[in-house]
């Protein structure tokens, strides 16, 4: 599963410039558990590659009880960016826990030197 995703846009001459490109996760703040019924809040920490990347939406892939995350963000073509070095950004969403079992998610690192996909895998078991 590939996430590059450049989409770029211009309506006209004096228009801002803008693409959209998925970031891989650093690291997760989950609850160890959920209770049936609730909703919890999940930050996703991600580096943050420039002053023209803001954080858009979430890439959320559900099927039965998993769950691919990857933050997507829109990068604006500005002449005046600036790179960042280690530049944490987060963002959240929030989750309704519906279903019994546990929980798989899997949040998107980016790919290893032969193109696969990696993954930061957490199971979250639910209680009733």
């Amino acid at each position: 599963m590939t996430f590059m995703l450049l989409i770029s846009c211009s309506l006209n001459d004096d228009s801002t410039n803008y693409s959209f490109e998925v970031l891989p996760v650093e690291s997760v703040d989950i609850p160890d558990e959920f209770e049936l019924g609730n909703t919890y809040s999940i930050t996703v920490h991600y580096e943050k590659p420039s002053t023209c990347h803001g954080f858009k939406e979430f890439y959320y892939y559900k099927e039965n009880n998993e769950r691919t995350v990857a933050p997507i963000t829109v990068v604006f073509e500005n002449n005046d960016c600036e790179t960042l070095e280690n530049h944490t950004a987060e963002a959240t969403f929030n989750f309704i826990v519906t279903s019994n079992g546990s929980y798989i998610f899997k949040f998107w690192q980016g790919e290893d030197t032969n193109g696969e996909a990696q993954y930061l895998i957490i199971e979250v078991p639910v209680t009733e």
